[in-house]
């Protein structure tokens, strides 16, 4: 009977430790290297019957300029897949401008733009309006009256800030990833998988110690995905991982309830950079950029060679104003 007890006992301080993690896709309908609407989507279907299978809750972020063209109702059919999933819908603006070069005004107005497909479905399941909008490439604001005046907007339209606290950088991965899926290179399809979960092994635990070296303890984190192929193929995967490092999949609102994205977050400039790097210039505690893992050179070297990527989101920002 004690050792019954015991047993339960250090059963449940396991589930007290798990740390919640909300799981984002930014750039619905799909990101993908092919423009081809089949391929779109079968990667839909496939992500989606991944995050059912791993009992995934989700949230996904839409550009709405990816619906356009003489296929457009088939694009929109993609978001509508999502919705019927049980996946919430939040806005990604519609163009996925940088803040930190477009002129407020357009900003505004592109941002605006970003969710009239999305409220309309969500109108005809009887969905609450969007509710989350998360920043392209993680740009808040080039200045302070800037992110306040864009702040005020989102306020005023429902909108709360989706935060970005862990991310893999997935998206260098992906593109070359979808290239040998096309050209049908299983061999290098493959490889590009197996670095792209072996980065992932070593940046979660990264994410989960720079927090805890800045707050003191381990945050609900929100975790950055891409709606890609790749991570259709790799969401199994990638479960696995959260568990082994024992975070759980919660909603986007379960892990916002975590008092850590109350913090004040003062910064403003041109860099993108995630809330682990915000928490840190509020608090003034250093984040462990020693040691960042890096994702692989050759990987680095294939992305830029098929066509540019996003900006890194990891890159140290500059020091705080004093």
């Amino acid at each position: 009977m004690a050792a019954l007890a015991a047993a339960l006992v250090l059963a449940l301080a396991g589930r007290a430790a798990a740390e919640p993690v909300a799981v984002t896709f930014d750039d619905l309908p799909s990101l993908t290297f092919s423009p081809a609407l089949g391929y779109q989507q079968e990667t839909t279907t496939k992500l989606l019957a991944a995050l059912k299978r791993d009992r995934i809750p989700a949230i996904g972020f839409v550009n709405e300029i990816k619906l356009e063209g003489a296929d457009k109702a088939a694009r929109t059919a993609l978001l509508g897949q999502w919705l019927d999933a049980g996946v919430e819908l939040g806005n990604h603006s519609y163009g996925h401008l940088h803040f930190s070069t477009t002129p407020l005004e357009a900003y505004l107005g592109d941002v605006a733009r970003g969710d009239t497909v999305t409220r309309g479905l969500l109108a005809q399941r009887r969905k609450p309006a969007p509710a989350w909008y998360r920043h392209p490439y993680l740009e808040t604001g080039p200045s302070a009256d800037a992110r306040a005046v864009f702040e005020g907007w989102l306020a005023a339209h429902g909108y709360r800030v989706a935060p970005v606290s862990m991310e893999n950088s997935d998206w260098q991965f992906a593109q070359i990833y979808d290239d040998a899926v096309i050209r049908g290179d299983a061999a290098s399809a493959a490889r590009i998988r197996q670095a792209y979960l072996d980065f992932t092994k070593l940046i979660v635990p990264w994410y989960r110690q720079a927090a805890l070296d800045v707050l003191g303890r381990r945050p609900a984190f929100v975790f950055l995905l891409h709606a890609t192929r790749l991570n259709a193929d790799s969401l199994d995967d990638l479960a696995a991982i959260f568990k082994a490092n024992e975070l759980s999949p919660v909603s986007l609102t379960q892990a916002m309830k975590d008092p850590a994205y109350a913090i004040r977050d003062a910064y403003a400039g041109a860099d993108g950079i995630n809330w682990v790097t915000r928490w840190s210039l509020a608090l003034g505690k250093p984040m462990p950029w020693s040691t960042l893992p890096k994702v692989p050179a050759e990987i680095v070297a294939a992305d830029d060679a098929l066509q540019p990527g996003p900006p890194k989101t990891l890159v140290p920002p500059p020091a705080p104003p004093k």
